[in-house]
This record gives structure tokens, C-alpha cells and sequence, in this order.
């Protein structure tokens, strides 16, 4: 009788499946949300079909609590989404120890020129906007080692190579939140916050990769204290010394501050951010000629305020009104002028607010394809989007996404 039953809960659309395990261990919505840190109303919405899971973290959670597999709570239906591919995940552990490293320079390795690294580091930025991650997999760990060299040499420590640390910190923090490593995220985000140093713009910098960490730990509240924090610290309307660049930096901040209080339902506070980050977005416009190009690290101004507006109404179980603000906002010229990676990523997210319309049809498709064709690794290597082709693959299937959902590795090769 244990057979049959199993398959009828394969059987099941993933929430209902989660809903009759749940019932199954005598845990009650709000004792299941309790032991897997999520609300009673995300429970309520992701076994009545209206949410999806959408991170491989949280179908582990998700397992572990129910004491089942995670392929369980998946389905049979496709294969498993794979949180990378092995070259991925192996390109990770080497980044993993290069951050665990203490080793300084020795006479017959030494240092490599501050010019050298300052011109690698832009290098490393461009390759993050262009979408570019295993090339950057592959260039970091060295970069790290090398920055982190430069700045315990027998030299004296300069103002430029603290930045060029706190910098690297920073892209390293940014790549692995995007591959789903909050926690080795937050380390080094953590550690450009350290190298930063009390530098008000340093420190500004680092505190977006550290609050991008704490959201995707799923610590809003945390990650809204730590943007807010470092506002007053490069904000022209409390500085004396204000930079071009503090706009975009006290925009941004705040547009991550904004996403926060909206990850922990709280409206009020992530509308106030975002009317405050829009204020920081014409004044760019203002004084700039290309205003969404604001600072080369944020590509933050209206376009990126109008797009955050889009996130926070999913964010806040509106995605009716997500998908319109997307929907004006991609048809503007400055949504062209955005990089790749910026592009690419807001498309994964509005694919993830068409389904939890509960009714996708072909242009939450459209959209996950649309972002493979403008930055490839953005689908290819993100566990954010694997999970998103493969619940898009069961609910509306095109040939397109079949194609891709094949190339990723998600159904069998003919």
C-alpha cells in the first residue's frame, strides 16, 4: 500500500505534494513555516499553487523538514535542477579557498605591480556586466590572492590598494550571491566591509554586496539596517564632500534597502526607499548625458528605480503589477542601455512573477528566453534559473524552452 500512495504524491502538483507531506508528519502551516524560517502566508501560497519555490536552498529546507529527498518534493517529472554545473561548483571550491587563505608574498612570488591589478580588477568588472561568470570563476581566485598580497607587502598600504581589495571583496560577493552561495557571499562581503576601513564610499560600496548577502540569506531585516546604515555615509543631502558617483551609490543602497522591507512585508517602508532612490535617480538624469549610467559598478538611474519597482510589487505578492511596471519599463530606451548581466537577471525575476500569477502563459517563456539570448550564463550557471525553466517546463512548455531547458541539462538529450 506504501507504493501507491508514494505515486499519487509524485503525482501531485509540487505544493499539493508539499501540503500532503506536511499533513503526513502532523505539522500544522504555521509549525511547517516556523521550522523552515519562512510566514504562514508563504506556507498557505506555495501548497495552494499561487507561489513557487523558486532556490534550491529552500527545497532543501523544505526536504529536510519533511524527511524526505529533494527530488521528492521536485517531482519525476524532470530531472533535479542542479545548484551548477561540476565545472561550476568546482570553480566555486577554489574560490572557497582562496578566500580561507592567510599566506603573504614571498621574494620569489611577489606582489604583482598596483597598476597591473587596478587594470585586472576593471577587467574582472566588465566580464561581471557582461554576464561573463566562468571566465570570472576562473580569474578570481587568483585576483584575490594577488589583491590581497599587494596590500600586506612590506610597501606601505595606500588609500587606492584598500579599495582595489575592498573592490574585489565586493565582485567576488556579488558572483556568489547570483550562484546561490549566500553564506561564502556574505564572507566576502563581509571582508570588504573589514577593508573598507571606515571609508565612507568604500564602505558604501561593500555595504551593497553585504545587504544583497543578507536578502539572500533571508534577513531582511538585517539587510535593510545594513543599507540604511550606509547611506548618510556618501548621501549628498548629509555630506559636505559629495562625489559624482554618490548618487548612484546612495540610489542603490537604498533600492536594496527597499527590496528588503519588501522581502519582510513591510510596504510602507519599501515604497518611502524607493521614492527616496528615485529622488538619487533624477538627479543623475539631471546633471548627466547618459543618466542610467550613473556609476560603472551599480548601473544605477530611472531605469533601475523603474525595474526595482517591478521587483518590489512581486516581492509583495502583486505580481499583476510587477509584470506591468516590467512590461512599461523594458519598452524604454534605457532598458537597452543596461548591461547584460542587469538585463538578463530582472528577466529571471519577472519569470518567477509570471508564475505566480498561477496562469503563465508563453510570455513567461519568452522572457526566460530572452535573458538566455542576452547573457547565456545568467540561465546557464544560476540555480535560480534552472529552477525557473524546469517549473516554466512543466507548466507552459514551448519548443524554445524545451530547447533550452535541454542545453542546461534539464531533460534528456535525444
Amino acid at each position: 500500500m506504501t507504493a501507491p500512495g508514494r505515486h499519487r504524491i509524485a503525482d501531485q502538483p509540487i505544493g499539493r505534494r508539499i501540503a500532503q507531506l506536511r499533513a503526513r508528519r502532523g505539522l500544522t502551516q504555521q509549525v511547517f513555516a516556523d521550522r523552515i524560517g519562512k510566514s504562514h502566508s508563504w506556507v498557505d501560497k506555495v501548497e495552494r499553487g499561487i507561489r513557487s519555490l523558486d532556490r534550491i536552498s529552500v527545497v532543501h529546507t523544505v526536504a529536510a523538514v519533511l524527511g524526505v529527498t529533494p527530488e521528492t518534493i521536485l517531482g519525476p517529472t524532470t530531472s533535479r535542477p542542479e545548484p551548477a554545473t561540476d565545472t561550476t561548483t568546482a570553480a566555486v571550491e577554489h574560490l572557497r579557498a582562496a578566500l580561507a587563505r592567510y599566506d603573504t608574498p614571498t621574494p620569489d612570488q611577489p606582489a604583482p605591480p598596483v597598476e597591473d591589478l587596478h587594470r585586472r580588477i576593471q577587467y574582472a568588472w566588465t566580464a561581471y556586466q557582461h554576464a561573463h561568470y566562468p571566465q570570472l570563476l576562473r580569474m578570481l581566485p587568483d585576483l584575490l590572492t594577488h589583491t590581497r598580497h599587494a596590500t600586506t607587502s612590506d610597501a606601505p598600504r595606500s588609500d587606492a590598494v584598500g579599495y582595489l581589495l575592498t573592490s574585489v571583496y565586493r565582485l567576488t560577493a556579488h558572483l556568489l550571491t547570483k550562484l546561490d552561495e549566500p553564506h561564502l557571499a556574505w564572507l566576502a562581503a563581509d571582508r570588504a566591509i573589514a577593508t573598507a576601513a571606515g571609508h565612507p564610499r568604500h564602505t558604501a560600496a561593500a555595504a551593497i554586496a553585504l545587504t544583497q548577502a543578507l536578502r539572500a540569506l533571508h534577513r531582511p531585516t538585517l539587510a535593510t539596517r545594513a543599507a540604511l546604515t550606509a547611506v548618510p555615509l556618501i548621501d549628498p543631502a548629509t555630506t559636505n564632500d559629495a562625489a559624482p558617483d554618490d548618487h548612484a551609490l546612495a540610489g542603490t543602497l537604498l533600492i536594496e534597502a527597499a527590496l528588503a522591507a519588501a522581502t519582510g512585508n513591510d510596504p510602507a517602508t519599501a515604497h518611502d526607499l524607493s521614492e527616496r532612490a528615485d529622488r538619487h535617480a533624477a538627479s543623475i538624469s539631471h546633471h548627466q548625458r547618459r543618466p542610467d549610467h550613473g556609476d560603472t559598478t551599480t548601473a544605477f538611474g530611472p531605469t533601475a528605480v523603474a525595474l526595482a519597482r517591478a521587483h518590489l510589487a512581486a516581492a509583495l505578492g502583486d505580481p499583476h503589477q510587477a509584470i506591468t511596471h516590467h512590461q512599461h519599463t523594458t519598452a524604454s530606451h534605457g532598458w537597452r542601455e543596461l548591461p547584460a548581466e542587469h538585463r538578463a537577471a530582472h528577466l529571471i525575476d519577472i519569470t518567477r512573477a509570471y508564475l505566480d500569477t498561477g496562469n503563465p502563459t508563453a510570455a513567461a517563456a519568452r522572457a526566460i528566453i530572452t535573458a538566455d539570448q542576452i547573457a547565456p550564463a545568467e540561465t546557464r550557471t544560476r540555480p535560480t534559473a534552472h529552477t525557473v525553466v524546469a517549473t516554466l517546463l512543466r507548466t507552459a512548455p514551448t519548443p524554445d524552452l524545451t530547447r533550452l531547458a535541454t542545453t542546461i541539462g534539464l531533460t534528456p538529450r535525444p
